[in-house]
C-alpha cells in the first residue's frame, strides 16, 4: 500500500529539519550488498522525531496495521533495523528478502515494513526508487521515493526489494524513516534466517556470497555473537 501525505505537513517538515546528517549515522552492516547509513535511535532526534516514535507505537496505528493486514501485528520499539535511513551519491541496495525472526525476540515474526520518505522535490531521473517484486526474475513495482509518502508491505520469503544505485547532485540524499511490525509466534516455529540478498547483474563471487551468505552469518554468530546493532 502507497499512502501520500501520509503526516501533516508541519509533522512532515519537522522531521525533515531533525534528520541526521549522513555524516553522523554508521554505514549499515549490509556489506557489499548495500552502501546506505542507518540510525534507530529515532525518539532522541527531536521533538517532531519523538512525535514519530509515539505515533508508531501507539494504539491507533496498531489498530490500523492490524486492520490493513489481517494479522495481530505491533511495532517493535526498538526499531531494530530502522530508524534513520540515508543514501548519498552512488547508494544502492540489492534486491533482498529481510531477516524473518527478530535477533532479540525468538517469539517475534517479521510481518510488516513500514517506510515513510522524506524528499522534497524528488526527481526520479536520479534513481532511488522502491524496486519490489514476488520473486528474483518476477515483474518489478517501482515506487518513488516522494516526500511525505508512505510504503507498508508485507515482508515474507517471497517479498523481494532494493533500490538501484543513485547518481545524485550535491547535497541531495535519500531520506526515509523505517518500522517493522510483528506477530508473536511460538519459539522454534519458524526457521530464522537472516536477510536473503540476490543481487541484479552480479558477478560470480557475489553471487557465491549471497547465497550463502544465511550460513555464514550463523557461523560468524557462534563464533563472534549477533551484533545488536544489526540493520537490515
Amino acid at each position: 500500500m502507497v499512502i501520500d501525505d501520509f503526516l501533516s505537513e508541519d509533522h512532515a517538515r519537522a522531521l525533515l529539519e531533525e534528520f541526521p546528517p549522513i555524516t553522523g549515522m554508521p554505514r549499515s552492516r549490509d556489506y557489499m550488498f548495500g552502501d546506505k547509513h542507518e540510525l534507530s535511535s529515532v525518539a532522541a532526534n527531536g521533538p517532531a522525531s519523538a512525535a514519530f516514535f509515539e505515533l508508531a507505537l501507539s494504539g491507533e496505528f496498531r489498530e490500523f496495521l492490524c486492520a490493513l493486514s489481517g494479522d495481530d501485528v505491533f511495532v517493535d520499539p526498538a526499531f531494530h533495523g530502522g530508524g534513520f535511513h540515508q543514501g548519498g551519491d552512488g547508494s544502492f541496495l540489492d534486491m533482498h528478502v529481510d531477516f524473518n525472526v527478530h535477533p532479540e525476540h525468538e517469539d517475534w515474526l517479521r510481518t510488516l515494513n513500514v517506510l515513510v520518505y522524506l524528499n522534497p522535490d524528488w526527481d526520479d531521473s536520479w534513481g532511488g526508487q522502491l524496486l519490489v517484486k514476488n520473486a528474483p526474475e518476477g515483474e518489478v513495482r517501482r515506487i518513488s521515493p516522494k516526500f511525505n509518502r508512505a510504503v507498508i508491505m508485507r515482508t515474507n520469503d517471497h517479498t523481494f526489494h532494493g533500490y538501484r544505485k543513485m547518481a545524485l547532485p550535491p547535497g541531495v540524499t535519500r531520506r526515509s524513516i523505517a518500522t517493522y511490525a510483528y506477530t508473536a509466534i511460538e519459539p522454534g516455529a519458524v526457521q530464522q534466517r537472516t536477510t536473503n540478498w540476490v543481487p541484479e547483474g552480479a558477478g560470480p563471487l557475489k553471487r557465491l556470497l549471497a547465497s550463502n551468505y544465511n550460513t555464514l552469518v550463523q557461523a560468524k554468530n557462534k563464533l563472534f555473537g549477533s551484533a545488536t546493532s544489526k540493520n537490515r
